[in-house]
């Protein structure tokens, strides 16, 4: 009896464990396939951290996104169906033994500040990283030694159902917002923020202190300026970083600026408070900026000047890219420069296009998806492109429902209905069946 009750415990224990590693896996994994340029980044920061840059080919860290986010995904899922009962657990513990001490790595060094497990939808500390990996280990640890106790959801002959639409979905996912935009967006520059509003200090709280160091170059020689001390047209710009000097509280946007090129005039308050549109055109680095659909740029400038709205081009690149983008591309709109990690925040394509009106972000659209003349049809106060982007983040929720939730139940309804009820028969069947 007493051993009866502790094989309960025990099943009920791995069950759970089994349970909780499927939902945070699939969690993970979902997160970061909706954003895959973000954990894309991600790794970039900790390639650069560990000083492996030069080693590291530029293809590597968006494949290694992919593959993680489709990973975890795909062995939540498995979990969660209690499928693949051997090879599940033993992934789930090998994949959680490379985290563990590597998280424990990044609590010691601190080489990046968030670790950037859950994208941008959940931040966590470095420590608080490694404790949730210590209780995954636990968990994984428990599943893979009672792995024989996991009961499936579905047959094993419905099994291959699950990883056959699970792969192509997760893929399929990724796919879509890489070539489009994230199609969950949590970052602080989602549409329908307000850019002022997330630069507001709470009262009673102080504020990180940041500054703007510009490197520029003269004469051959390099040198770094703040703002104040910004030189005149003789120095060519080079490159510009934010620099914390002093830390305190930080509301989610602490660091946006926009400061003229040519002039270093600061026209960050100017474009913010401006209550019409304003068109801005994002590109971290115009030396890598996809111009295959350039064409609808320069017609977006051209309606914008038509009808008086304000285009500007965001960019980290230096005088002489800017240069090689404007003979290469024909841009007449002015170009401000931005840090380079916010633009990459701000919109997660190269170049993609915001739609600002009086510091709220009415619209987004990658470089494959800009308004085109058919759009653009009319002044912006009386189309649809002006108003802004109705499609909640609900609606995208349901999309998604329908596209997986609702198959993988219609997989394992099928398969309670026609595999397991025949089961029963069949083995009725072989005890009346006379001896042969």
């Amino acid at each position: 009896m007493e051993n009866k009750k502790l094989h309960i415990v025990w099943t009920a224990w791995v069950t759970l464990c089994r349970f909780v590693l499927a939902a945070t896996f699939i969690f993970s994994g979902f997160v970061k396939g909706v954003d895959p340029l973000g954990t894309q980044y991600k790794i970039e920061d900790y390639v650069q951290a560990l000083d492996c840059l030069a080693w590291v080919p530029d293809f590597v860290p968006l494949l290694l996104s992919v593959l993680l986010a489709s990973f975890e995904f795909t062995l939540g899922v498995f979990l969660l169906f209690g499928i693949r009962r051997h090879v599940a657990p033993s992934a789930a513990l090998l994949l959680m033994c490379v985290l563990t001490p590597f998280t424990a790595y990044v609590a010691v060094a601190n080489p990046v500040s968030d670790c950037g497990c859950f994208g941008d939808a959940v931040h966590l500390s470095n420590w608080a990283t490694f404790w949730k990996n210590v209780l995954l280990l636990a968990a994984s640890v428990s599943v893979f030694v009672g792995r024989r106790l996991t009961f499936r959801l579905v047959s094993e002959k419905s099994a291959w159902l699950v990883s056959v639409y699970t792969i192509p979905f997760i893929l399929g996912v990724i796919g879509y917002c890489l070539y489009y935009l994230p199609i969950f967006d949590f970052r602080p520059y989602h549409v329908g923020a307000n850019i002022p509003e997330g630069m507001q200090i709470p009262e009673g709280k102080h504020p990180s202190v940041y500054e703007t160091i510009f490197l520029m170059e003269k004469d051959g020689v390099r040198k770094e300026f703040t703002l104040d001390q910004y030189p005149d047209s003789t120095w060519v710009f080079v490159d510009a970083r934010s620099v914390l000097k002093e830390k305190g509280y930080e509301p989610p946007i602490h660091d946006f600026s926009i400061v003229r090129a040519d002039d270093g005039e600061d026209l960050t308050e100017e474009i913010l408070a401006d209550e019409g549109y304003t068109f801005l055109l994002v590109a971290h680095r115009v030396e890598e900026a996809d111009d295959s659909n350039i064409d609808l740029v320069n017609e977006a400038f051209d309606y914008s000047q038509e009808n008086g709205y304000g285009f500007y081009c965001l960019t980290a690149s230096g005088e002489d890219e800017i240069a090689l983008w404007q003979d290469r591309t024909g841009a007449e709109y002015p170009f401000c420069l931005t840090d380079d990690i916010t633009l990459k925040t701000i919109v997660r394509s190269n170049p993609g296009l915001l739609l600002v009106k009086n510091g709220t972000i009415y619209r987004k659209w990658s470089s494959h998806d800009l308004p085109d003349e058919y759009m653009l049809n009319g002044r912006l106060e009386e189309i649809e492109a002006g108003q802004p982007d109705t499609d909640t983040w609900w609606n995208t929720l349901v999309v998604l429902l329908l596209w997986y939730v609702v198959p993988m139940l219609a997989i394992a309804g099928l398969d309670l209905l026609l595999v397991r009820r025949r089961r029963p028969m069949a083995d009725e069947k072989k005890k009346t069946e006379p001896f042969q």
